[in-house]
Order: C-alpha cells, then structure tokens, then sequence
C-alpha cells in the first residue's frame, strides 16, 4: 500500500522528512520508505500522523478522501 497522502499532508504543513522522522523517532530514511509504500507503517505510527495533522486515519491510508 502507498501512503500518498502523508506525504502531501508533510508538504501542506511545510514540513522536512527529517522533522517528522523526528516527531515519529524513526529515521529519515524509514519515513521516505513510508511514503513511497517500500514499508508498512506501523499502527501506532498511523495514529501519531492522524493526530499530528488532525485527520482521520482512513484518510491517511487512502481509504476516504474525507480528512474528517
């Protein structure tokens, strides 16, 4: 599954891949595996970006396209 949504969200927000591998406390490179899809993302980390930028986590999977 890609994740594109996170990484549009990353860039509305004006955020680095860095700062929110930061917030996340993985490392740059595992969240660009993330939005490219070359990783799953874990439940929790899901959550944590959901409430991050205060959207559903079915719009961060793609599953709406709903941010509520």
């Amino acid at each position: 599954m890609k994740y594109d949504n996170i990484k549009t969200l990353r860039n509305e927000n004006n955020k680095l891949q860095v700062e929110l591998a930061e917030y996340l406390n993985v490392k740059q490179t595992t969240y660009s595996k993330y939005e490219l899809g070359k990783i799953n993302i874990p439940v929790d980390v899901l959550i944590k970006l959901a409430d991050l930028y205060d959207v559903s986590l079915d719009y961060i999977v793609g599953r709406k396209t709903d941010k509520k």
